[in-house]
């Protein structure tokens, strides 16, 4: 398991302007008040995107940006 969780990595990529999928992802995760923020696990995120998140987001993309953690 990684020292870092999701939520701390995707924070690098929050900013006022949306530049890009993790950006977008970024901004509306540190909206969302129920956001796993503690969690490094892959299917809780996942399925949260999926079933409980207040905003769409693309799986698939949110696959990639899952990759790039992952790799980080």
């Amino acid at each position: 398991m990684k020292s870092e969780t999701f939520y701390t990595y995707l924070m690098r990529f929050r900013a006022p302007a949306e530049i890009d999928d993790a950006t977008r992802l970024a901004n509306l995760a540190f909206q969302d008040t129920l956001f796993p923020k503690q969690s490094s696990d892959y299917d809780e995120i996942s399925t949260y995107l999926e079933t409980h998140a207040p905003f769409y987001f693309n799986l698939s993309l949110f696959d990639a940006i899952w990759r790039d953690y992952e790799e980080a």
